[in-house]
């Protein structure tokens, strides 16, 4: 998503570990951080990360090989791959990339198929020096329903949290998302309002301004 760069991302001291850590990743794939587990709340910029690695990397290397998308996806690609007896194109697809980037990894908990599929993969993944980012809602060993092959794998790189932002900082999101959608200054006590009104998620930050 041309959208979510690490230019429009807003750094503070709930996310700048997870900040550093995808801006080394999209500086030297497969060798910082392999792979790295992103974990947190819902709208916290988890998935805006992700995708900034993959808008630094081509911008780099347009030829590098980086695929996005969701453990949902990948689940009902599978089922459809094995239904239209195609696993062979299915694994070529995902073993054949540069960088993978997986959201919302929790989906596949207590799936065993989903699992082993995903287990083989990264582990061709890491058999080949590429690189594999995770995005999940939870730390990988609290998630529950996960073989213990691939917590092994989730842990073995990097794990970081991203936390709710503190007042400042939804502030500053709110004042960069303002000049991002309209010419006129949103005045300061309605971005102190809505600030102190939503404290968890910049989804509904954004969504209320």
């Amino acid at each position: 998503n041309p959208k979510y760069t690490f230019d429009s991302f807003v750094i503070g001291s709930s996310n700048r570990f997870a900040h550093a850590a995808a801006m080394a990743v999209s500086d030297s794939p497969a060798k910082a951080y392999n792979p790295l587990f992103i974990y947190g709340g819902t709208g916290l910029g988890k998935t805006h990360l992700m995708h900034a690695i993959g808008d630094r990397v081509l911008a780099k290397a347009p030829k590098t090989k980086v695929l996005y998308i969701s453990s949902e996806d990948f689940t009902n690609q599978m089922i459809s791959a094995i239904q239209n007896r195609s696993m062979v194109k299915f694994r070529e697809k995902y073993r054949s990339v540069d960088i993978l980037l997986i959201d919302d990894v929790h989906f596949i908990a207590g799936k065993k198929a989903t699992q082993e599929e995903f287990l083989h993969t990264f582990n061709a993944i890491d058999a080949l020096r590429k690189h594999v980012v995770l995005v999940s809602d939870s730390h990988p060993k609290l998630i529950g329903q996960f073989s213990e092959q691939l917590i092994n794998r989730f842990v073995a790189g990097m794990v970081v949290r991203i936390e709710a932002p503190d007042f400042e900082m939804r502030c500053q999101i709110l004042r960069r998302r303002a000049a991002a959608i309209t010419t006129k200054p949103v005045p300061e006590d309605v971005i102190a309002y809505i600030a102190q009104s939503l404290t968890a998620n910049v989804r509904e930050l954004e969504g209320a301004l």
